[in-house]
């Protein structure tokens, strides 16, 4: 392994001098060992080349395609190479293929995400079922791509060697989940990670935009959840340390906040759409309600004003069930949320909701009455079975974490399994859709290392990148049961990730493990996905990606 990342890494370097010695308009050659994340279903390299000019055409060969999201395609084609070109591909439409070209072909007997990329003396075919898998042959060559083309800024051509991929997903749902409400990050930020979920083909972004620390998107009806609840006095320094606050505690005395309006919203769900990214949004119900209680108190059970919360840990303070006025602005707000994300599903929390107000609440007491049920969980799954209700009467379906499975669920809610993979198999077993995202596995928030002292500081546990790839999201499930199971999903949570470039650190190299789970579930080997990540990482550096080392160090 040590012998072929350093014949790598050589083979690089010498593209790059190539580059160096020649000067500008030169023609930049492939790399000799080019490799694929997530792994293709097959792969094939021969010893021809064929060059790409500025010249170039790109011909959409037939109408196959959806007009509007077939220029997705040839718009990621011009990000690549438009900076090195200095001009856009002409763009040209016909019936039969052309040669010294980049044909874009629809095949309709390959599905929505597969596709086929051919490169030859002649040209390169991108062959396709539908314009999501064109995309996706397009980030197979943007991996692809002689490395040192990224620092360069004016070539005449790039050499691609001679190759032909087949390629398809196992999964349907490959998603990704960002906490911004512990901690913001910006537009430019949220759309640069974006481009890297992109580059490793996950098609979903979680977007996790309410808790107690902080309410993060606009609703015009109720403009103090962003004036006010997106704004906490101050922000916890260290560990959290479980609700057990003394003189000791420390923080930061800082007015922390954040948030995006409507518009940006929108430039989001557009910038997503164009790389065939669905965004599902999260607005936390009935628990993780702080930042809405402290905008608008009559929303909880004792009417008090809060405070933004400043820590970490759960807290009681949530949805009064037994108003009729909770349901009425959660509603308001599903209604504006509706109207920014036009995902199937929309995301209601759902996890870590303390009954103890609602235990001592008139309001909640009298709901449970009028329900016929004594256990105050009931009012949990009460709520839940309205506000899933009101989306599907918008076209829209329910998915929350697995606690929403405690007090039943109808048969078009979804479930993101988080405490483990248990509620996952059980919805499969009751016939709903899952989500497989358990902590063990899949959250990005823990150490990377077992040296702590040397790492950023991260919620706990130990998730290397060998246990990412290791995961089965289909184990204990049978061949019927595992149609149910959706996808996986990696999750990074904020509590600890102040700054963006901290999350790039989380994300990245483990994305690249749970890319090929999603993709290459079928044929995933660990030892082939080492062989393949020199240049993966050599493409980090080339994209000036902020990546954890640990894996790198291993394989030298």
């Amino acid at each position: 392994m040590k012998k072929n990342y350093l014949r790598f890494v050589g083979s690089c370097f010498c593209g790059a001098a190539f580059l160096l010695l020649t000067g500008c308009g030169t023609v930049v050659r492939s790399d000799k060992h080019p490799a694929l994340i997530p792994q293709p279903v097959t792969m094939s390299i021969g010893e021809q080349n064929f060059k790409i000019q500025p010249s170039t055409p790109v011909v959409l060969v037939g109408s196959g395609f959806d007009a509007g999201e077939i220029t997705c395609v040839t718009e990621a084609l011009d990000a690549i190479f438009e900076p090195v070109f200095g001009r856009k591909f002409e763009v040209r439409h016909a019936e039969t293929r052309a040669d010294r070209s980049i044909n874009i072909v629809c095949d309709s007997q390959l599905g929505r995400e597969a596709y086929r990329l051919k490169v030859g003396a002649s040209g390169v075919d991108i062959e396709a079922g539908g314009a999501a898998g064109a995309f996706y042959a397009v980030q197979s060559l943007r991996q692809l791509l002689p490395l040192a083309l990224w620092n360069e800024k004016q070539v005449a051509g790039v050499e691609l060697r001679e190759m032909n991929i087949e390629d398809a997903p196992v999964l349907s749902y490959r998603g990704v989940m960002l906490d911004v409400a512990r901690h913001f990050f910006t537009v430019e930020e949220v759309k640069d990670m974006l481009d890297i979920l992109a580059l490793h083909k996950m098609n979903t972004f979680h977007w996790h935009l309410t808790d107690d620390q902080g309410w993060r998107i606009e609703i015009k009806q109720y403009p103090r959840l962003t004036e006010f609840g997106s704004m906490r006095k101050r922000t916890l320094i260290g560990p959290d340390p479980g609700g057990h606050y003394d003189e000791n505690t420390r923080y930061d005395e800082n007015p922390y906040g954040g948030s995006y309006t409507q518009e940006q919203i929108r430039d989001v769900v557009e910038y997503a759409r164009k790389r065939f990214i669905t965004v599902i949004p999260e607005i936390e119900f009935p628990g993780h309600a702080v930042g809405a209680l402290a905008s608008y108190p009559w929303l909880g059970c004792t009417g008090e004003q809060y405070d933004v919360r400043q820590t970490w840990d759960i807290d009681d303070r949530v949805y009064c069930i037994g108003k009729e006025s909770t349901f009425e602005f959660i509603e308001k707000v599903l209604g504006e949320v509706v109207e920014l994300f036009p995902s199937e599903y929309i995301h209601i929390g759902g996890d870590e909701c303390p009954m103890k107000m609602w235990e001592k609440c008139p309001a909640c007491k009298a709901r449970l009455k009028q329900i016929g049920e004594t256990n105050f969980r009931r009012l949990q799954s009460y709520g839940n079975a309205r506000l899933e209700r009101f989306l599907n009467t918008h076209g829209r379906k329910m998915i929350g974490w697995d606690e929403i499975l405690e007090g039943g669920v109808t048969p078009t809610a979804a479930v993101m399994s988080w405490r483990g993979s248990a509620g996952g198999v059980k919805a499969a077993q009751m016939g709903n859709y899952a989500v497989m995202s358990p902590s063990d596995h899949c959250y990005f928030d823990h150490y990377q290392s077992e040296d702590r002292e040397h790492e950023p500081l991260a919620w706990g546990g130990f998730l290397p990148v060998s246990k990412v790839y290791a995961f089965n999201p289909y184990e204990g499930l049978n061949e019927r049961e595992r149609h149910f199971i959706m996808g996986v999903q990696a999750n990074v949570w904020s509590e600890y990730i102040a700054d963006y470039r901290q999350v790039q650190y989380m994300l990245l190299p483990r994305l690249s493990a749970m890319s090929e789970v999603g993709w290459s579930l079928d044929r995933k080997n660990y030892e082939s996905y080492l062989e393949r990540m020199p240049r993966m990482f050599a493409l980090y550096d080339a994209m000036g990606y902020n990546y954890a080392r640990h894996l790198l160090k291993d394989l030298q």
